[in-house]
């Protein structure tokens, strides 16, 4: 089996899949084999839990660089085409710092903001839905009225972080440190259901949506 085949086994893939494709497996397969989802005392599973996680970062890495490179080769740039606008901006490449950067309004979308610094960065009313952002830096960030739907901020450091009346339905904020940030208004639930992951989520000091400071 080549390389390229092994990497499409270990994120449950035909050959061939898409760019999306490699993407939406990887979420799933972090989420499935996230150690903050095992057992702290099962060390023979949390073990096998970053072994994966390990094996899963490396196929969609090598992956995702092998499908950049293909469409970057056979795209020719338009000389018509219209620069994007900020609304459509991509961030810079990975472990850039952006912190204290204006995206206020942005479309990020789907993006892959994973490890990213964006601390005190301005991020209000920014489209993140279904952004990946694992251990990103948010530190103090201004979030307020940003769409987080389904967004991915396993291990996020959003400490002193405004999210006053984001979206954060179906938002996964296991492990995250949300200590001292401001919740007011954001949305979390469907009723009386909760709608947000925050298993292992450190909240001292937050205030919560309906305006009380979580003890």
């Amino acid at each position: 089996m080549s390389d390229l085949e092994q990497y499409y086994r270990v994120l449950e893939l035909e050959p061939g899949a898409t760019l999306e494709e490699v993407n939406q497996a990887y979420k799933d397969l972090v989420f499935v084999w996230h150690p903050d989802r095992i057992p702290k005392d099962n060390l023979r599973l949390q073990q096998k839990a970053q072994d994966k996680l390990k094996a899963i970062n490396e196929a969609r890495e090598k992956l995702r660089s092998l499908k950049t490179k293909h469409q970057t080769t056979h795209n020719s740039p338009s000389p018509q085409k219209e620069k994007p606008s900020q609304t459509t901006q991509k961030p810079p490449k990975q472990n850039s710092d952006l912190s204290g950067k204006d995206y206020s309004r942005a479309n990020l979308s789907n993006k892959d903001l994973s490890g990213r610094n964006l601390s005190y960065a301005n991020l209000s009313g920014a489209n993140l839905s279904d952004t990946f952002m694992h251990k990103v830096n948010l530190r103090g960030a201004n979030l307020s009225e940003a769409n987080l739907f389904r967004a991915n901020l396993l291990l996020a450091d959003l400490r002193e972080a405004n999210l006053r009346a984001a979206n954060l339905i179906g938002a996964d904020l296991s492990g995250a440190d949300l200590r001292g940030a401001d919740l007011t208004g954001a949305r979390i639930r469907s009723g009386e259901r909760l709608l947000v992951k925050l298993v292992g989520t450190n909240l001292a000091g937050a205030i919560m949506p309906d305006g009380s400071i979580y003890q």
